[in-house]
């Protein structure tokens, strides 16, 4: 795994060991940066379900302020750390341990609000809808900020308060899931 674009590009990732995670392919990741890169400069970014950091750490290679990354995972997050110290963005950077589909709680850690969130569950666990709701109900979120949900294609997602699907894409058995959220 790598970063492939930005000022790390074609650096190399530490993964994490054994098979509790489920990198996204380079391939995957790319096609979604090329259908975001307008909104990623300047943005204040949220990995959830990070796993290796990769998803926050591209946002920062292409010119994110800031990337949050968490995860419940112990072997996750101390990949992560390792991942932002090899690529010297500790600055723009932190690291929180939370269980996500139950408390965000943790990640209310500044004044700002996130514009870009990228949430990779693992797959037919039933934690994409509970994340969404927590999310939309967390005050972490920008007005418009822009939600990217990669999951099983059998997996559904479900109308919710505040958050609006704008499009969809299956590549393989993964589909990725485009939502706004919105509080107007």
């Amino acid at each position: 795994m790598r970063i492939i674009g930005g000022k790390h590009k074609r650096r190399k990732l530490f993964s994490v060991p054994g098979l509790g995670t489920r990198p996204t392919t380079d391939r995957v990741r790319e096609t979604l940066f090329n259908i975001i890169s307008f909104e990623i400069q300047d943005a204040y970014v949220l990995d959830l379900f990070a796993g290796t950091g990769a998803f926050g750490l591209e946002s920062l290679s292409r010119g994110a302020k800031f990337s949050v990354f968490a995860d419940n995972n112990k072997q996750a997050l101390s990949v992560i750390k390792k991942n932002i110290e090899c690529l010297k963005e500790l600055k723009n950077s932190k690291v929180v341990k939370c269980d996500i589909t139950k408390n965000l709680t943790p990640l209310l850690i500044s004044e700002f609000k996130f514009n870009l969130v990228f949430l990779d569950p693992p797959y037919e666990k039933g934690m994409v809808k509970k994340t969404l709701i927590n999310l939309g109900n967390s005050k972490l979120l920008a007005n418009n900020a822009k939600i990217i949900v990669e999951h099983s294609k059998s997996e559904k997602i479900e109308q919710i308060e505040l958050l609006s699907l704008n499009d969809e894409r299956v590549y393989g058995r993964t589909k990725v899931s485009f939502l706004n959220y919105n509080n107007d």
